[in-house]
């Protein structure tokens, strides 16, 4: 047998292991419960990690938009960052064009994003929370330390349990949509930066000296001529 194939083997047979040890209560309770109730996020004035952004803040008819601030409290852990940014740069991995979406800030961009004070983020707070923690104890009971410290071949192996929600065994469905969710945010976040629009090609957002009107060629092929 060759090498790749023990490889895949070995992947196979741990995504299995990973799913039966999902069933149990103590992670259901940790994931699969918490996204179905979502809780609100520990009050920041509580945790002693909260942190207030300070900055230009312009007014609410004036605003600073070359340097914006963010008007609530960060949230997230540091603990939970590192598994985040990990998580990111394994999701977008840094390649010739652009840094991992980690190390490019994408786990500060969803800091920011489960920290905001409307429903819709937190509850994105609560699933993703607890994915985290999914993460973390799956890491310490296979591997034995921190999800960030592992070998990138030992992060996707856990992953390749949760990375495509279709697939993934109805015991870990809500892990698989916690790793849609981050997987959605991180590009949202990596692909908005001038680094990551370079890497798509996109050539909007870029102040112009002159407009030219499209070709007529163009408007009649979408029916605008």
């Amino acid at each position: 047998m060759s090498a790749p194939e023990q490889t895949r083997l070995a992947r196979r047979a741990m995504v299995r292991l990973i799913a039966a040890a999902a069933a149990s209560p103590a992670l259901l309770a940790a994931c699969a419960g918490a996204p179905a109730t979502p809780t609100t996020p520990t009050s920041p004035a509580g945790r002693a990690s909260a942190r207030q952004i300070v900055g230009p803040a312009g007014t609410p008819t004036d605003p600073d938009l070359l340097h914006p601030v963010v008007p609530w409290p960060l949230t997230l852990e540091a603990a939970e960052r590192r598994t985040l940014r990990a998580l990111c740069d394994l999701i977008l991995p840094a390649d010739g064009a652009s840094p991992g979406a980690g190390a490019h800030g994408a786990d500060a961009f969803i800091d920011e994003w489960v920290s905001a004070p409307y429903p819709d983020m937190q509850r994105d707070g609560a699933w993703i929370r607890a994915g985290l923690a999914w993460l973390e104890r799956e890491s310490r009971r296979w591997y034995h330390v921190r999800f960030d410290a592992l070998e990138a071949e030992q992060m996707r192996v856990l992953c390749d349990a949760i990375c495509d929600v279709a697939a993934a065994p109805p015991e870990l469905q809500a892990q698989a949509l916690f790793f849609d969710r981050v997987r959605e945010l991180a590009c949202i976040a990596h692909y908005t930066t001038a680094e990551g629009m370079a890497d798509l090609g996109y050539v909007g957002n870029v102040p112009l000296a002159e407009w030219s009107a499209p070709p007529a060629e163009v408007l009649r092929r979408v029916g605008l001529e």
